[in-house]
């Protein structure tokens, strides 16, 4: 048995010191998948916490027949995606603002080997047109995207999470990658501000 099966048991059982330690292992995670979903970082720390306290709430109902990272990202897409859905015409969210973790900025991470100021500004131009791009997208495109090419989920574990084939999986990827190269072809304005 596995340390992290074995949390899950004793989480089950009312052991808040397990459930504890096994939230520990996901929550920066499940908030770089809200963050990358919303693209608010002050409404991705509180879905953050709306997934912790689902899983908690709905731990008896995971029954082992996946990974528990693959249902804990499951809960993390499906919340996101109705808080897009309640959101839909609110289009409010700030793109500039990094957010430090434990492990560095999640926004404008540049290596430590200097560039110069414009290889810096060119970088995160890009990355913040490839933001916006994401954001733009339908939510199905957009969680199969944040899974696969930010969180580095397998298609396998993608398949699980959003509970369709492999195949579907691959297909949504692929036309969500030609989405993002329309929307960046098309919406040069996106680099603008920042090749002035």
């Amino acid at each position: 048995m596995d340390h992290e099966h074995e949390l899950v048991l004793r989480a089950k059982e009312g052991d808040v010191s397990a459930f504890e330690t096994l939230i520990e292992e996901y929550q920066k995670r499940i908030f770089a998948i809200a963050y990358r979903m919303i693209l608010n970082p002050d409404d991705a720390a509180d879905l953050t916490q709306e997934v912790i306290v689902k899983i908690f709430k709905n731990l008896d109902k995971f029954q082992g027949n996946s990974k528990f990272s693959t249902w804990v990202y499951r809960i993390a897409t499906n919340t996101c995606l109705d808080e897009l859905k309640k959101t839909k015409n609110k289009n409010t969210y700030s793109l500039d603002k990094e957010i430090e973790t434990e492990e560095g900025s999640l926004i404008g991470e540049l290596p430590d080997k200097g560039p110069t100021p414009e290889q810096a500004a060119e970088k995160k131009a890009v990355q913040n047109a490839v933001r916006i791009a994401i954001g733009r997208l339908n939510p199905e495109h957009k969680k199969v995207i944040v899974l696969r090419d930010l969180q580095g989920l397998s298609y396998e574990e993608i398949a699980e999470i959003v509970d369709c084939s492999v195949g579907t999986v691959k297909s949504r990827i692929s036309r969500a990658r030609e989405n993002l190269k329309k929307i960046l072809s098309e919406d040069r304005e996106l680099f603008s501000d920042y090749f002035v």
